[in-house]
């Protein structure tokens, strides 16, 4: 699909809809457009993607779409309302969010305390995601005991453990090396199916974007439109075995013929940093 609102496909259920989106920052050289009219669905269960060259908005709109930035032009809606419970949509970052005084078991159960919820329900509810992300037997070690790997699927355990209906991550595994992020791409892709999770990924890996996505949104050059919308038609359930099938091959080749006009334009006139043309571990 080219531009515009990437709708539902009939009989499917829209639980995130981003209609219109546009963010205008004031600089000192004057008015800069950021997003211009950025609309598409994310489907009940589903894993989309949003992928463009560097200074396209993708954070902007993680922003936007994660209820932290409330000054902007369009609409987000969560089940057809206005999103504003910040409750219905769980935030993973990029950055180290895990507090060092606190253990893996006591981090996870933090925004369940926060709530209000009692001991027991809070700490069975925490051992039951740390287990889901595959961390069993690591609850009683701290932050700086773990690996980088190991420390973002606790940020993930914690975000599912207060009951999110939407994952929302911006670049969550960028600092990792391949090899974990791929295997942290395995552990995605079971809690989708184990929790039916829809999950909104803010990315510039290709790989990741193909093995992770039922669909993928490419934006274009700032201010960051959507260009076109992707199905990614890779069997279901999915693993990192497929990235070695020749239609995978072909997803990432067509993922970076998009993006590869967006960045030698955005490079050409200035506006960003070349993207980086590898796919795995980009």
């Amino acid at each position: 699909m080219e531009g515009g609102l990437a709708s539902a496909a009939p009989g499917s259920a829209s639980i995130l809809d981003i209609l219109g989106v546009t963010k205008h920052y004031a600089t000192g050289d004057g008015e800069l457009l950021a997003l211009d009219g950025v609309s598409f669905d994310v489907r009940r269960g589903e894993i989309i993607s949003v992928i463009g060259p560097s200074g396209c908005g993708k954070t902007t709109l993680f922003n936007i779409v994660g209820g932290l930035d409330h000054r902007f032009e369009g609409q987000v809606l969560v089940e057809g309302r206005p999103h504003t419970p910040r409750r219905r949509i769980g935030m993973v970052f990029q950055e180290e969010s895990n507090f060092p005084w606190r253990t893996m078991l006591e981090n996870v159960a933090l925004p369940l305390e926060a709530a209000g919820a009692g001991r027991r329900e809070r700490l069975e509810r925490a051992r039951h995601f740390i287990r889901l992300v595959g961390l069993e037997g690591f609850e009683n070690r701290y932050p700086d005991e773990l690996s980088g790997g190991m420390r973002q699927r606790a940020a993930i355990a914690r975000t599912l453990a207060f009951g999110a209906k939407i994952l929302l991550m911006d670049e969550p595994f960028a600092s990792l090396d391949s090899q974990t992020r791929l295997l942290i791409g395995d552990k995605i892709l079971q809690i989708r199916q184990d929790l039916d999770q829809t999950v909104l990924l803010i990315t510039h890996n290709l790989t990741e974007a193909v093995q992770l996505s039922d669909r993928v949104v490419v934006l274009t050059r700032r201010p960051g439109r959507v260009k076109r919308v992707i199905e990614i038609d890779l069997p279901r359930p999915r693993s990192s075995e497929i990235l070695g099938s020749a239609q995978f091959a072909r997803l990432v080749g067509l993922l970076w013929d998009e993006l590869r006009e967006e960045a030698t334009l955005a490079m050409t006139i200035g506006q960003a940093r070349p993207l980086r043309a590898t796919a795995v571990g980009a």
